[in-house]
């Protein structure tokens, strides 16, 4: 302990900074914990209700949060918000929306508002690839949805939040993009064109609504959600040979990015392009 102590007689005597590493180590852990935590504030998660958007949400209820949980299945992100409930003590909400409808997202964040006054924490998760046969098969219809819920939808939102956040508080915006951004491969283009601009999107609202509100993006690899369970196992088995951590991901793994960027902890950071991604060529 650094400071002076009175011991009588208008005397004091000036102790020395402490050099016990258990109690600088309290210390640091104490700071770290606070740099982390959440409590007071209110994240909205698109696609909530499963796959990487359910453990973020659950993540960032863990760390003190409230959330609402956003996806077209309003009775699961309802059911899922009761369970957060449950578990954390946080208060949750689950709304239906789809994320690709540009006049469904205000009356979403008005909801927001009317429910909790505010948005702290944006985490534009709701994404969708759908399968074709040859990119020459690849209809309008398919490429449009492609872009309406992978970058029209998560533009609206981070327009809407963003600015109400600024003109409040502040808050942080996290994208969640994909490696296909940067290694298109021929099944997954249109996909991968929309997260590229999700990418440009990120660094873009950084610098329109800094300094009050930071947007950064996680770039996230294969990850085993529900949409694992019709992967060809050998076939994947073989790819993921070619990762550094030789395997796919699991949901949890991506939490401790997406609390990263949504606490103080990364209160410097924005306009950046996090790899969460297992190591992916």
């Amino acid at each position: 302990m650094d400071g002076a102590v009175d011991v009588g007689a208008g005397s004091t005597v000036h102790t020395a900074p402490s050099n016990d590493p258990l109690e600088q180590g309290e210390t640091v852990q104490t700071d770290i914990a606070k740099n982390f935590d959440l409590t007071g504030r209110v994240a909205l998660v698109t696609g909530g209700s499963r796959g990487l958007g359910r453990a973020m949400a659950l993540g960032l209820a863990r760390a003190g949060a409230d959330v609402i949980i956003a996806s077209r299945n309003a009775e699961a992100c309802e059911e899922f918000a009761r369970e957060i409930e449950a578990e954390t003590g946080r208060r949750a909400v689950g709304l239906g929306v789809h994320v690709g409808r540009w006049d469904d997202l205000e009356p979403l964040v008005d909801a927001c508002y009317e429910r909790f006054g505010k948005v702290d924490i944006l985490v534009n998760n709701a994404g969708m690839s759908p399968l074709y046969d040859s990119v020459d098969t690849v209809s309008e219809q398919l490429f449009d949805k492609v872009f309406d819920v992978n970058l029209k939808g998560p533009f609206r939102l981070a327009a809407l939040l963003g600015t109400r956040m600024a003109e409040g508080d502040g808050g942080s915006i996290i994208n969640i993009s994909s490696a296909a951004a940067v290694h298109p491969k021929p099944h997954v283009l249109p996909y991968a064109a929309a997260k590229a601009g999700l990418n440009a999107l990120t660094i873009g609202l950084a610098h329109t609504f800094g300094p009050s509100v930071r947007c950064n993006a996680i770039m996230a690899g294969t990850f085993r959600t529900d949409v694992s369970k019709s992967w060809d196992e050998e076939a994947f088995g073989r790819r993921a040979e070619t990762f550094a951590l030789r395997r796919g991901g699991e949901p949890e793994e991506i939490v401790g990015t997406a609390l990263y960027l949504a606490s103080d902890a990364s209160s410097y950071t924005t306009g950046a392009i996090i790899s969460v991604d297992g190591g992916q060529p």
